[in-house]
């Protein structure tokens, strides 16, 4: 009868994509018992805190942010994590920047490690796509979102981090100059990027 309860589970996960939380899976009529000793006997494997997936899934490509992602539903990948993503920056991520409005109560992770921006309403919901990492939909700002986000946070992340940044986008293969701009004002460092945009513009 076991093994027939484990199908039954395993059949339950691939109709929803391969991945659930712990509290759909119980609603869905599993016993936590069954639950927790699939997990043992490795016939489901725990991906985040209160979330399981089937093993047979391809590999995790980008665990720390499906993760952030699972644990923080309102929060968006932000500056050099989504440089990151985008492939503008030069640098490693330590810590996955994550977006929240501001006043909006965010639930505290203690790995990976996470570094929190507070932007305002405006900033905070314009921009961003949901790409699939791991099967798990991942909010991130867009290249050109990122790049002006980068240079209102300069100061936090470093100036140097925001140029590559907007120069690597201006070398990509579809910049969207005026997009670019219409962020840069949004975040209100139109007049701060411009000297910057034009000469990278002008570069051969």
């Amino acid at each position: 009868m076991r093994p027939n309860t484990y199908e039954k589970v395993k059949t339950l996960f691939a109709d929803r994509g391969g991945i659930m939380p712990t509290r759909e899976v119980l609603d869905a009529g599993v016993h936590p018992e069954t639950l927790y000793r699939m997990r043992d006997l490795g016939l489901l494997e725990k991906v985040a805190r209160g979330w399981y997936r089937l093993p047979g899934l391809p590999p995790l490509t980008a665990p720390d942010l499906a993760e952030v992602a699972l644990r923080m539903p309102t929060g968006i990948i932000c500056l050099v994590s989504a440089l990151s993503v985008h492939n503008l920056t030069s640098q490693i991520p330590y810590m996955v920047h994550v977006a929240a409005p501001y006043g909006r109560k965010m639930p505290k992770i203690d790995y990976p490690p996470v570094r929190m921006f507070w932007f305002s309403q405006a900033t905070y919901g314009e921009g961003f796509d949901r790409h699939v990492l791991d099967g798990v939909k991942v909010p991130i700002y867009s290249p050109s979102k990122t790049v002006a986000d980068c240079f209102k946070f300069r100061n936090r992340i470093g100036l140097d981090v925001a140029v590559e940044g907007l120069r690597m986008y201006l070398r990509s293969d579809n910049p969207r100059v005026d997009e670019l701009i219409h962020y840069s004002k949004l975040c209100r460092v139109n007049n701060f990027m411009k000297p910057y945009l034009e000469t990278f513009l002008e570069e051969p």
